[in-house]
């Protein structure tokens, strides 16, 4: 596919800045942002930098398309939330964790912010528009 693949590390909020000026100089076509915890506390911060830089951008968690980010395609914590709590039941009437089996996600959403896409001058095929779980105008 023509792909080069271009790791760059962040550990935390005020390296942000140089990791984007480094994808910059190094013409990045594109950003993939793993499912981390640290990337969505500063999912605006990651997104006003994935903007001003013109990159577009795939995220792990919701929170950075809601912020203003491109797309996201992860698994829905509400839904494993919910499922999580079925296991507080069960420890609370006497269930030994260490016996609970571990479960994976099930439900995973694709979420697209259009207005970024305008921004950054991208068409988003209909074809994938449909199949979005949600779409930010």
């Amino acid at each position: 596919m023509g792909l080069r693949l271009q790791l760059l590390e962040a550990r935390g909020p005020d390296e942000l800045e140089g990791v984007f000026a480094a994808m910059t100089r190094e013409r990045a076509g594109a950003l993939f942002v793993p499912a981390d915890i640290i990337f969505v506390r500063h999912a605006q911060q990651m997104a006003n930098l994935a903007a001003r830089h013109r990159l577009p951008a795939m995220y792990g968690f919701r929170e950075h398309v809601e912020a203003g980010g491109l797309m996201s395609y992860a698994a829905n914590f509400v839904v494993i939330f919910r499922r999580a709590s079925t296991y507080v039941d069960k420890i609370l009437k006497g269930a030994k964790p260490a016996d609970l089996p571990v479960e994976q996600p099930t439900k995973f959403e694709l979420v697209i912010n259009l207005k970024s896409a305008k921004a950054l001058g991208i068409t988003i095929p209909r074809s994938l528009l449909v199949r979005a779980d949600e779409v930010i105008q």
